[in-house]
């Protein structure tokens, strides 16, 4: 869908708004995106909430595997630890390994 926007588009919004008003403020389908990026946080469209003077940028679906890493928006569109990582301790108290 072309509009004929600037890269970057500035666009000024006034009050906080979840990921899904600012779809319909902007009346983009939310079939076209995959999740946000948000002040360079990858986060769900159902998560996110957007400040007056954030920086956001949509993921389209169906980015490349390397390039979902690189985002952070692999396997999940949120994830609990940057690029899926998760530390936990081992059964005998220690510091654990990846998992």
């Amino acid at each position: 869908m072309d509009r004929g926007w600037s890269i970057p588009h500035f666009l000024e919004i006034e009050v906080d708004m979840t990921g899904e008003e600012l779809l319909r403020f902007l009346s983009i389908d939310g079939d076209r995106v995959e999740s946000f990026i948000v002040n360079r946080s990858a986060i769900a469209i159902e998560d996110a909430v957007i400040h007056p003077g954030d920086r956001v940028a949509l993921v389209p679906p169906g980015v490349p595997g390397p390039h979902r890493l690189l985002l952070g928006i692999h396997g999940q569109t949120k994830p609990a630890q940057p690029f899926g990582l998760s530390f936990a301790k081992s059964e005998d108290g220690g510091e654990g390994g990846e998992q």
